[in-house]
């Protein structure tokens, strides 16, 4: 098959290698569209500490089963059509005795730490397959993942009818949380520096709008959510959480990045600071409210590329100048 490898840090190929095979209570799945993630540049950059080297990154994927491994007994058959939970725990740790699979002590993702989808073909464990309906395309399926990242999210926010939100960053996890709060019956305000993304934002239910906090006049929030992962934006964002309110780390940063916070502001004001990872029990949530049209992807997806432009994919995304950009390993102009 062909895939996109990161060798290590900076060092990306793009090339022939061996087909993946299904192990016991695996499927193989020949992979449609594949989304770029924050996640995979850290991995390409090397700044993501649980990846070992070298991987298949690419863990927001869908795609069709072409092989069953032995004693798979979920229902999923040869040809069904497919959305893909990376999640891997391990499930006797303490975290995942008490329900937080997403803290697991041995955490694992395909494509995170695991060979991933950036490739025409992925084994993976057949209990995170999910069926997609037939009103569900394959692009709709590879948005399913960030869209149970941002349930889970919502989650740890627990807004509530009323609430003002403000999210910093309106690339596709921004707009995908502006939607559901919108429909949780927040008030929204979207932070963003490109003015095309804050156009989507408005169409994805923001009342208001702006380039940088700034320019909110000092107006304070009841849950202030970051989606950047940049130091500078996460520290202005805390300075408009208003008393008693939270603030949501949703966001990667670097693992060594370093944020200033008033330990006296936060005890005074009694704010509360807490983070979301990744995916916990949200994903067939995120796929039903996608395959129900309750939440809309139509806006999301800006380029479409072949695996033979991984690296421009990444490029990409690191400009800033798309919003979810999907490779399609088995398009037109990907290599045979």
């Amino acid at each position: 098959m062909q895939a996109a490898q990161i060798e290590k840090p900076g060092v990306v190929t793009v090339g022939k290698m061996p087909d993946p095979v299904a192990g016991p209570q695996q499927i193989l799945v020949a992979v449609e569209a594949c989304g770029v993630c924050g996640t995979d540049l850290h991995i390409a950059d090397g700044h993501f500490a649980p990846t070992p080297y070298p991987i298949i990154p690419g863990h927001e994927f869908s795609g069709t089963v072409v092989d069953l491994g032995a004693d798979v007994d979920t229902g999923i058959a040869i040809g069904t059509r497919v959305a893909v939970d990376p999640s891997l725990f391990c499930g006797h740790c303490v975290a995942c005795r008490a329900g937080r699979g997403n803290l697991c002590a041995n955490w694992g993702a395909t494509g995170d730490t695991v060979d991933g989808a950036f490739a025409e073909l992925v084994a993976v464990p057949a209990k995170q397959a999910y069926a997609l309906p037939d009103s569900m395309s394959f692009e709709e399926g590879a948005l399913v993942e960030p869209l149970s990242c941002a349930v889970h999210g919502m989650r740890r926010l627990a807004v509530e009818v009323g609430e003002s939100v403000l999210v910093l960053g309106a690339g596709t996890m921004g707009l995908l949380l502006v939607q559901l709060l919108e429909k949780a019956g927040a008030q929204v305000t979207a932070i963003d520096r490109v003015t095309r993304k804050l156009d989507l934002a408005r169409r994805a239910g923001a009342t208001r709008v702006a380039a940088s906090v700034d320019e909110l006049d000092g107006q304070q929030f009841d849950a202030v959510v970051d989606v950047t992962g940049v130091a500078e934006v996460i520290e202005s964002g805390l300075d408009a959480v208003r008393r008693g309110g939270r603030f949501v780390v949703f966001g990667v940063a670097p693992a060594d990045a370093r944020v200033a916070v008033s330990p006296f502001r936060v005890y005074n004001d009694e704010i509360t600071i807490v983070g979301s990872m990744a995916v916990l029990n949200s994903f067939g949530a995120a796929l039903d409210l996608i395959a129900d049209r309750q939440v809309r992807t139509d806006d999301l997806v800006s380029h479409r590329l072949p695996l033979a432009e991984f690296e421009h994919a990444l490029d990409t995304v690191r400009s800033g100048a798309g919003v979810k950009v999907h490779v399609l390993p088995r398009a037109e102009g990907s290599p045979q």
